[in-house]
Order: C-alpha cells, then sequence, then structure tokens
C-alpha cells in the first residue's frame, strides 16, 4: 500500500508551465508575484482584493540591489516565504547577507523581512521597498489593458504619514483605499515618501535584523478589516482565520492511500486546491462556496459553483449548502435586460470591481446563464439523497420552486417545451451554456448556431430538476404533484429523444437553434444527458460508441468537439479542447447507463493526464492524440488550480466506486469497478449522511466500514431509472 499523501512541502501555485510567477490566495483576495516575492508594474502581477488591483508595484532592494532569488517555499495557499541572497561583499566569494521575506494574505496582506548576516562584520543596510498601486480592474489586468503604472490614472490620489502610505481612488461612487504601514523601531530610522518605504539598520555579526509591512484595504472610506494574524481563534473567540481554516479542511477531507503513488499524488493536489478556491462570506462565517479559479476568477460562478460542489459532495457537503444558500439569497426577483436579471433565475457570475457595473449592466451580478438554474434544483435533490436535513431543504425548497417557474414560464421562451437562451444585451454572453465562448456551438459545417438555442446537456439538467421537485412532492405527501412533475419529466425525455436524435448519424444533436433545426456537431456534450438519465436506454450504446471512439476520445480525454467537425481545433478553448470536468461528467453518464468499460476508459486517461501536469489538473488542454503527442499539451491560458478541473477526481473517484446513497430511502449503492492498475486502494473519511464512511478494495475482494445503521448498503451498481428518489 502506498504512502497517504502529505502536506508538507506543498509547491506554491504557479502561473503557467514557464512563467515563474508565483500565486497566493485567500478568499477573494490574491497575490501575483515574481519568485523573488517583488511585483513589478507592467503586467498582469499586484496585490488584488475583491476585483481590484490594489499595488500594482512592491520592488525590494538593499543598499540599492536587489537580493538573488532562491526557490520560494510554501505549505499554504496563502502564504509563502521568499528567499533570496545578496552579492557578495567586496573581496569575498560568497554571499554573506541572507533575505527572507514571509508574506501572509487574509483580507490584506503581511510580509515580515528578515535579515541574516553571515559575515564577521556589522553590516549598514538601507531597506528600501518601492510602492504603487492602480486600482485597476482584476478585467482591466488580465486583457492587458491596465500596465501598473500610476501615473495618469484618473482619481487616484496618495497621502504620506509618518510610517505610511495611503493610496485611493475614486470611480463614480466607488471609493478604493489600501494603507501600506511600515514598522518602526528603535534605533531604526524609516524614511516615507509618495511612493516608497526605506528602514536605516545595522545588521550585528553573526545576527539578524527585521522588520515588516502591512496592506490594509479600505472600502469606502472603511478598513475592510481589523487587521489580525491569520491564525486566528481555535477557541471559537471569533472567525476562523486562514490557518484554522486550512487546518480544519485538511483534517477532515477524505484520505487515498493507493499502491500507485501518482493517483495518491493528484487526490493531495486536488484536495488542496479546493481548500484553497473556497471563499468566505463575511456575514456567515460558516457558508463557504467554491470560487471558479484562479487566479481571475476568485468569485462565485453559479454553474461552476453547482458542478463543482456536486462533485466533492463525498469530500464536503457543506459547500454544496453554502453554495446553495449564497445563490439562493442572489435568486433573481426582477426584469433586467441590461443584466440579464429575471424572476427566478440563478446567476451567472458576482463581481466586486469598481468598474464591473460598465461590463455587467450596473450592477455587480449578471444573469446571463441558462443551465445554472436547472442545476441549482438539480444539486438540491442531489444534496438531499446524500443526507440533508428536510427542515433545511424546507428553507431551500421555495427558492427551487421560483427555479422551476423560471424553467417553465421564462427559459421556455417559445412553449416548445425545451429551455433556450438569447441575450437580452448586446454586452451579455453570446452563448450562455458551458460551452460561452462566441464560437463554442457550431454545425457539423462549421457555421455558427444562432440564437434562441436549446442545448442538449440543458434538456438534461432540467430533466433531473423536474424529477428532483416531484421527489420532494412525494416526501410531502403530495401525490399530485409528485405525479405532476414526473409527468413533465417523461414528456420532455419524449420530446428530447424525438427532436435531439439524429438517426442517420447515431448521435444527439448538440442543440436545436432558432428555426428548430438540430445542431448536428458531434461534441461531448451528449455525455451529460447520460449523466441526467434523459437518453432513452437504446440509443445509450450508439452514445457510449461515440464518447470512446478515435473521433471524440484523444487518449487523455474526450474531445469537446470531434475531430471530423470542421470547426475542430484542438487548440481552441471549446472546440476540440479536453475539459476535465466535461469527462468527469461523461463518465458518470457511462456508467450510469453500464458502461463500465467505456467509463474506466476515460476516467484513466483523465488520470493519467494529470499525471503529466504534476498531479494538478488544469481547467483545460488541448486535444491533439495521444499517438501525436505522448504527453498531455497544456492550454496556455488555462486556469490553474480551477475548481472543477480540481474536483474532477473525486467525481471519478464515486463514480468507479459506484457509490451512490439516497438517506431518504435509507440505502447507499456501492459496487466499486476500479481499474486494477490503480488497486489496492482505501479511501478513508468518505462524508454521507454525518458519517465518515471508509473503503478498502482489492483485487477480489472490497469491504465498507463505517455505515453503522443510517443505511442499508446495497452491494450493486444502481439503476439509471432509480436515480432520483429510490
Amino acid at each position: 500500500m502506498g504512502e497517504v499523501w502529505t502536506f508538507d512541502g506543498a509547491p506554491a501555485i504557479t502561473m503557467g508551465a514557464s512563467s515563474g510567477l508565483v500565486t497566493l490566495l485567500e478568499g477573494t483576495t490574491f497575490c501575483i508575484c515574481e519568485s523573488s516575492g517583488d511585483i513589478h508594474p507592467g503586467g498582469a502581477q499586484g496585490l488584488f482584493v475583491r476585483d481590484t488591483r490594489l499595488i500594482s508595484r512592491l520592488e525590494l532592494t538593499i543598499n540599492g540591489h536587489r537580493p538573488e532569488p532562491l526557490a520560494p517555499q510554501s505549505h499554504e495557499p496563502f502564504a509563502t516565504t521568499f528567499i533570496g541572497r545578496m552579492p557578495p561583499l567586496p573581496g569575498l566569494a560568497d554571499s554573506t547577507l541572507l533575505v527572507t521575506r514571509r508574506r501572509e494574505l487574509n483580507d490584506g496582506m503581511t510580509e515580515e523581512i528578515t535579515l541574516r548576516n553571515m559575515s564577521t562584520e556589522p553590516l549598514p543596510v538601507s531597506l528600501r521597498i518601492g510602492v504603487a498601486g492602480d486600482f485597476a480592474d482584476v478585467f482591466e489586468v488580465k486583457e492587458g489593458r491596465a500596465h501598473g503604472d500610476a501615473a495618469g490614472v484618473d482619481g487616484l490620489t496618495v497621502g504620506v504619514d509618518d510610517d505610511s502610505i495611503k493610496l485611493s481612488r475614486e470611480v463614480g461612487s466607488h471609493l478604493r483605499g489600501a494603507t501600506i504601514t511600515g514598522a518602526q523601531h528603535s534605533e531604526t530610522e524609516l524614511e516615507v515618501s509618495a511612493s516608497q518605504l526605506t528602514w536605516h539598520a545595522v545588521v550585528p555579526p553573526h545576527g539578524s535584523w527585521g522588520t515588516s509591512l502591512k496592506v490594509t484595504p479600505s472600502l469606502n472610506g472603511k478598513d475592510l478589516i481589523e487587521f489580525k494574524p491569520a491564525q486566528a481563534h481555535p477557541n471559537g473567540s471569533g472567525p476562523a482565520g486562514p490557518h484554522q481554516r486550512l487546518a480544519d479542511w485538511r483534517r477532515q477531507s477524505p484520505l487515498v492511500k493507493a499502491s500507485d503513488l501518482r493517483l495518491a499524488t493528484v487526490f493531495a493536489a486536488s484536495t488542496e486546491d479546493l481548500g484553497s478556491l473556497r471563499i468566505f462570506d463575511p456575514d456567515h462565517a460558516d457558508r463557504a462556496v467554491i470560487a471558479a479559479g484562479a487566479p481571475w476568477f476568485m468569485t462565485i460562478f453559479g454553474r461552476d459553483s453547482l458542478i463543482t460542489s456536486w462533485m466533492i459532495l463525498p469530500l464536503d457537503p457543506s459547500l454544496a449548502l453554502g453554495t446553495l444558500r449564497t445563490l439562493a439569497s442572489l435568486q433573481g426577483t426582477k426584469v433586467t435586460p441590461a443584466t440579464e436579471e429575471e424572476p427566478g433565475k440563478i446567476l451567472h457570475e458576482m463581481r466586486f470591481g469598481m468598474q464591473a457595473s460598465l461590463w455587467l449592466g450596473g450592477s455587480s451580478v449578471y444573469y446571463g446563464s441558462v443551465d445554472a438554474t436547472p442545476l441549482f434544483v438539480m444539486l438540491l435533490g442531489e444534496l438531499r439523497r446524500w443526507g440533508l436535513e428536510r427542515r433545511v431543504v424546507d428553507e431551500l425548497l421555495p427558492h427551487a420552486d421560483r427555479a422551476l417557474d423560471w424553467i417553465v414560464n421564462r427559459g421556455d421562451r417559445d412553449g416548445d417545451g425545451f429551455v433556450e437562451y438569447a441575450r437580452s444585451t448586446e454586452l451579455g454572453l453570446a452563448n450562455q451554456g458551458w460551452k460561452d465562448s462566441f464560437d463554442g456551438v457550431t454545425f457539423a459545417d462549421g457555421q455558427i448556431a444562432e440564437p434562441p438555442i436549446a442545448l442538449a446537456e440543458v434538456q438534461g439538467y432540467v430533466y433531473a430538476a423536474y424529477l428532483a421537485k416531484s421527489h420532494f412532492c412525494t416526501e410531502r405527501e403530495d401525490a399530485d404533484g409528485a405525479a405532476y412533475w414526473a409527468q413533465k419529466a417523461q414528456d420532455l425525455k419524449e420530446a428530447f429523444n424525438r427532436l435531439f436524435w439524429l438517426p442517420d448519424k447515431g448521435y444527439f444533436a448538440l442543440g436545436l437553434d432558432k428555426d428548430k433545426r438540430p445542431i448536428d456537431s458531434l461534441a461531448s456534450n451528449m455525455g451529460h444527458c447520460l449523466w441526467t438519465g434523459i437518453v432513452d436506454a437504446g440509443k445509450a450504446s450508439a452514445v457510449a460508441r461515440h464518447l470512446t471512439g478515435p473521433d471524440m476520445f484523444s487518449g487523455f480525454g474526450i474531445r469537446t468537439l470531434a475531430a471530423s467537425s470542421t470547426a475542430y481545433n484542438p487548440m481552441s478553448y471549446h472546440n476540440g479542447s479536453i475539459w476535465p470536468h466535461d469527462n468527469a461528467i461523461c463518465a458518470a453518464g457511462l456508467m450510469r447507463y453500464g458502461f463500465v468499460r467505456e467509463a474506466q476508459q476515460v476516467a484513466v486517461g483523465i488520470l493519467e493526464a494529470a499525471e503529466y501536469f504534476g498531479g494538478r489538473l488544469p481547467e483545460l488542454f488541448c486535444g491533439f492524440d495521444r499517438t501525436e503527442f505522448a504527453e498531455p499539451v497544456p492550454y496556455p491560458t488555462s486556469c490553474s488550480p480551477q475548481a472543477w478541473a480540481s474536483a474532477a477526481p473525486f467525481h471519478l473517484l464515486r463514480t468507479l466506486l459506484r457509490f451512490d446513497p439516497s438517506v431518504p430511502v435509507g440505502k447507499l449503492w456501492c459496487d466499486p469497478a476500479i481499474p486494477a492498475r490503480f488497486l489496492p486502494l482505501r479511501i478513508e473519511s468518505l462524508h454521507v449522511a454525518g458519517a465518515r464512511v471508509s473503503l478498502d478494495v482489492r483485487d477480489d475482494s472490497w469491504s465498507l466500514d463505517g455505515l453503522g445503521e443510517i443505511l442499508t448498503l446495497v452491494r450493486s451498481g444502481r439503476d439509471p431509472l432509480t436515480a432520483i428518489g429510490s
């Protein structure tokens, strides 16, 4: 049996294989910097808080020279120690001055700087930190429209105090600020100007000297934090800080012990990354959600957060509940074409930056998603199956009912029974499913489909939402309601299999366009339809054959678009690339319909791809065939870590375990189908129904412990027709 993953020596998050940049994360705060710790102006580096870059320059010099960076060391996503050395003194061959910078994020940033003198002589130093801030919006930075130079930035002011530099910028009614405060010491002189802090000190021989600075953000004149050490309370005296939250996360996470150490590495990376991507509502300390991805999407996204929380139910069901409660609090209440808000609709994304409203229709919330609303109802149904208490379901059920009302009366724009999308503002997304690039939905001949568009997978999500509602009615002894929603699901299934099926091609259309023409591309979306159970059993084998055939399967995963399609481009974002979350959903769909070998093929391909990425699956990678390139080819601007990519291994594991609880009926289905290369395998502390269960899987046997009397173990896979409520 291999070792359990270890959290010691976890690598710092890096942006891209060769960029050399380091990213620190803590909630909606992140910092992108050089391996030295410096933040250089002119690029994407900076300290970002709530979608605004507060600090665009932070450069350290000693006696006019920059330290030579050595390897940064990081054991937490929110903190890194940068190590450097100064050039040798005249007449010496080796450096004698070591520089360490311990940087830590909370809602702001602190940095402890220590100089160690290895020589026999006292060393006078002038330690200078140059500072600037441009308060650019995160999108301006991401798209290269902000250059970090504070000169000429409208509304920017700079003030100086005895120990601090105060930066602020006003844009319309929004005011953002940052105070950079340097520590003062006896026998040390601190000079402060509008652009730098300078300490004059003497480092004793074979001794050390240190100082510190902190960056405190402010919003509309009020500090975001009374800055506290990140090691907040363990005794319940206040909100948990990053150290405590990370320790709690690591302690409660499932442990995977594998004979294949590479597999354990994948789950180690996924667990750490998911922990780092959590963001917390300051008004609800127990309500965590998963941000979409680092570094540019450290905010809640409806679709991404819902699917990610579904995938990691065995890891932490509380994230699904936090996601549902947060999205419910932001559910649409009125018709606003500029933001695409409608009553009952679930948001697409939320932003905090000063200029977000310029491209979010005058608001910080944008609702241009066709699938987040049915996914909301789906997740509530799934969470009930995992043991969510009836009283909590009752709290959220009115929001699910409003979501269903949107699906029936607004999502179905023309009354044909299918849910379609068409943006209501030119600033909105042209495509509003998960393949949301402008060219993400095309016909087989390459023609871009025109909206309103009814996507195949969205109908599957709606089908599952109807069944979830039927189940809720059954639990409440509402026989008429249960029958009504079950019939709506059946009617949708029949219509879908009649109108989306392409009998001459043997697969489902990607969608229907504005003229109700089937969009005849061979795409991965139909794998989501297997996952939700909307596919007729007689058509499933053809779907499985296409998904795992050479046109779609690269050897490392299922492509978003078949290689035979005119629009196919293995280096594109949505037209031939490989997305781990998409593959995890497809694998779950294949397993649901009994295609065990095919599900294993997809799972092994993705998990083997993860090994080439050091265990951390990226958002996507290129769709080149494995026979052409023996290693997966990275997609250059892929987010890493990214939420649903990090969640994909856990969903694949659940699929291979055929692990399906249904607390309302008191059963847990389990029948492991783990490929031999991963055996033996032990998983400890899987969360289900408030219990923690452990699984041992070997070549010829398996066992499950910890279930107690909560559920009855059914040692078989779950019939796809019983996936909701029985």
